[in-house]
């Protein structure tokens, strides 16, 4: 375990390499963290869980860093507001390294002296938490350098979002039964995964592939942005509010239209799956194609039949909880079921999340259904 935890933590300052010191800082909007903030955070969840209530002769880095670097623990304590995480200058950015490596210091200390034997739970909870955080810390630098007027690069090399495969055009027959839903066996799962149960599914035909830029083209250009039918009450309110008329980090330039990507501003790839999605404009999109958004419970029971893993693929299942789902005390249970209110379920990962972090098909992540910075895209069955 002490392996894994020195791999992922360094993981993550691989994460920051292509970094200049100015883009650790800023705070484009409230549901996006800067990357310093992410680093030190992680810290945190480590310092706070594992070493202070195990660890007595442990010293804290910094007494203010749990007021600083907690996020939503009200158990823990008071903090920073969310939208407040930008005004921090300080600490510095090579605080929060030393921070991260007085806290890594000291975990590996605490693994020589006792080992991990009544924390393993804690630990790989802590593990799966970094991983998350991983994922956010790209997807929140994305928004920034996207809102920046000379459009950076994250990195210019990098080729996460330029591997996509050809669509296949095969379509996926999904059988009318009962099926075994949830979270079961030894490897680890967050608590919200939990609580085996039988659905009973009617049976659908359910395409292979995630729809495509030049599919989602189509609805733009055949007034789909437009044209209140296709959209939600609450959806068409946003359409109109936010002006939006694309998916997120498109802009038309010169009457051609153009996606920053981690690599930079590039021309639309037609083939490529659309991405940065809400759900209100993947159901949208569904109505007018004159098809369906997945049920969560579909998503799950066809996994392995399915092309995917790049995009976290909107669901029309809402986040509840499962049958027998049980928070678990203290802290430990902030961490999932108090957001089971006003969120849909997205199932299947993205380019972004750390190998091996979602590799099971029973993990359900969550946003509001407005949210479009993730990696999201778009599968559909039909009617």
């Amino acid at each position: 375990m002490i392996d894994r935890y020195n791999a992922i933590r360094q993981r993550t300052e691989d994460l920051c390499k292509p970094l200049e010191i100015e883009d650790y800082v800023p705070q484009s909007i409230v549901d996006v963290s800067p990357p310093k903030w992410h680093l030190a955070h992680m810290t945190w969840f480590f310092e706070t869980f594992i070493l202070k209530p195990n660890d007595p002769l442990y010293k804290e880095f910094h007494p203010k860093y749990n007021y600083l670097f907690n996020s939503y623990y009200e158990s823990v304590g008071d903090r920073v507001l969310r939208d407040r995480r930008g005004h921090m200058s300080r600490p510095t950015v090579a605080e929060v390294y030393a921070y991260r490596a007085h806290v890594n210091e000291a975990v590996n200390r605490l693994a020589q002296k006792r080992g991990f034997d009544g924390l393993e739970d804690t630990l790989a909870l802590g593990l799966q938490h970094e991983q998350q955080h991983q994922e956010l810390l790209i997807t929140d630098l994305k928004y920034t350098l996207a809102h920046n007027p000379l459009f950076p690069a994250y990195d210019e090399n990098c080729d996460w979002e330029t591997n996509f495969p050809a669509p296949s055009g095969a379509m996926v027959e999904l059988a009318e039964g009962l099926y075994d839903i949830g979270a079961t066996g030894d490897r680890f799962f967050f608590d919200n995964e939990q609580g085996r149960h039988k659905v009973y599914l009617e049976g659908a035909r359910i395409s292979a592939d995630y729809i495509t830029n030049a599919e989602y083209l189509e609805f733009m250009e055949g007034g789909g942005y437009g044209d209140f039918r296709h959209w939600l009450s609450e959806a068409w309110g946003m359409v109109q509010e936010e002006h939006w008329q694309a998916p997120l980090y498109w802009y038309k330039v010169d009457g051609d239209w153009y996606q920053y990507q981690l690599n930079g501003l590039v021309a639309i790839e037609p083939q490529a799956p659309v991405r940065h999605i809400s759900y209100f404009e993947a159901d949208a999109f569904a109505h007018w194609a004159g098809k369906r958004l997945l049920t969560e419970f579909e998503r799950e029971a066809v996994a392995d039949q399915l092309n995917g893993g790049w995009l976290w693929e909107w669901t029309s299942s809402a986040y509840l909880p499962y049958p027998r789902f049980q928070a678990a005390e203290g802290a430990m249970g902030e961490y999932n079921g108090k957001f089971m209110v006003n969120q849909m379920v997205l199932r299947g990962g993205s380019l972004a999340s750390p190998p091996g972090h979602v590799d099971r098909p029973t993990y359900r992540n969550f946003f509001h259904p407005h949210l479009r910075w993730q990696f999201n895209g778009i599968r559909l069955a039909e009617k």
